[in-house]
């Protein structure tokens, strides 16, 4: 795939982190490649009909800034109160604070008990919905012997590097493996605490309800099953996916996910509680009546080469959907629980591996690339936080 590489060559990055900030529009980057695994709610129930106007069916993608370069092994991002960003380094174990205006770069430490490897290491975080009192960062990270959820205190006024405090897992014993972690968490309208997980490359814990692998898992922030979900005594919200790296909520509270397909279709699903996404039955739409009766259908899908999403997010009535192999951000419009016209795709090629989308509080969007991660091709300033302008 050709890309586009502007010749003018960004400041020299620091050999882990570094930032700065842009007024104009940021610097295109060339390189890229792929790897075979990764391409391969509130509560409440979806409604059929949108509160909202529905978007137009053709959007705009402008990007204004270049907030941080030098990142290394990005992947989790949280937007904190005030707008600044947690990221996380997968591959060393670290959270960083990224100010929004500046892109000053502060380290909070490393998470105890991270075990990187494969697609596996310091993967999502959140912040606490009360945030403003308890000062909680929630982490979801890979072990030497599972996947976890852990909370710790992040204490501002201690000396960088030093800033976290111990972990306080909340919940463990979810399955690891060198491929399909799954990995992304957030905070749903509802307060209550969000998995995505994979299925470590072992098909059948997608459908074995038992398991915590290939599901979404809606817990209360203390680790425990949320009132509401189908069984009283489970964290499974849902089953039957392959790898959820993507979570989202619309304007109506409904809870939208992205998932890696293996070979033919990644996904885009509209999320409820207690159904079956199908995965290793049926990869895409369904394409047998009974198969449709007891699988539910994906809201779009894309070629595995077009996409292998990770992050999404949902802003100005759609929602956006960052992809790996892909290479590009994709917007999907939404009238309801239904696209109003076939997806769209930006920034195809240019800025390599795409690994995260989160709405800022403005409407805008932040995009994070994902070069560093061992299966893409990094040029000098990767990896990096771009500012998005959308409509």
């Amino acid at each position: 795939m050709q890309r586009r590489f502007q010749t003018a060559a960004l400041a020299a990055a620091s050999l882990l982190l570094a930032a700065g900030c842009t007024s104009g529009g940021a610097q295109p980057r060339g390189g890229g490649g792929t790897g075979p695994s990764e391409n391969r709610g509130g509560a409440a129930s979806p409604r059929a009909t949108a509160s909202s106007p529905a978007p137009p069916a053709k959007g705009s993608v402008q990007v204004t800034g270049t907030l941080a370069t030098g990142l290394k092994s990005p992947w989790g991002v949280a937007v904190l109160p005030g707008g600044d960003l947690l990221v996380s380094s997968r591959d060393t174990g670290k959270i960083f604070r990224v100010a929004a205006h500046g892109g000053k770069i502060t380290e909070l430490g490393s998470v105890p008990g991270v075990d990187p490897g494969g697609e596996g290491g310091l993967l999502g975080i959140a912040v606490s919905s009360t945030f403003g009192t308890d000062h909680q960062v929630y982490a979801y990270f890979t072990t030497a012997s599972d996947n976890r959820i852990a909370r710790m205190i992040y204490d501002e006024k201690r000396a960088p590097g030093n800033q976290l405090g111990a972990p306080d897992t909340v919940l463990k014993g979810i399955p690891k493996g060198q491929i399909h972690n799954g990995g992304r968490i957030a905070f749903g309208p509802d307060k209550m605490l969000y998995a995505g997980t994979g299925e470590t490359g072992d098909t059948g814990l997608a459908q074995d309800k038992q398991s915590l692998g290939g599901k979404i898992l809606r817990m209360t922030p203390d680790g425990q099953p949320a009132h509401g979900n189908p069984k009283a005594d489970s964290v499974v919200y849902d089953y039957g996916h392959r790898n959820v790296q993507g979570l989202a909520w619309d304007d109506d509270k409904r809870l939208w996910a992205s998932e890696f397909g293996q070979n033919t279709w990644d996904e885009l699903n509209l999320i409820e509680p207690g159904k079956n996404y199908g995965w290793p039955e049926v990869e895409g739409k369904g394409k047998r009546r009974a198969a449709r009766s007891v699988f539910t259908d994906p809201v779009e899908v894309w070629r595995t080469a077009d996409a292998s999403p990770s992050g999404i997010a949902y802003a100005k009535g759609s929602i956006w959907m960052a992809s790996l192999r892909g290479e590009r951000l994709w917007r999907i419009p939404l009238n309801g629980t239904k696209p109003v016209a076939a997806p769209q795709a930006f920034l195809k090629g240019t800025y390599g591996r795409l690994r995260t989308v989160v709405a800022a509080d403005d409407g805008a969007l932040w995009l994070v690339t994902s070069n560093t991660d061992g299966r893409g091709t990094p040029h000098k300033g990767d990896d990096r936080i771009l500012r998005l302008q959308v409509s």
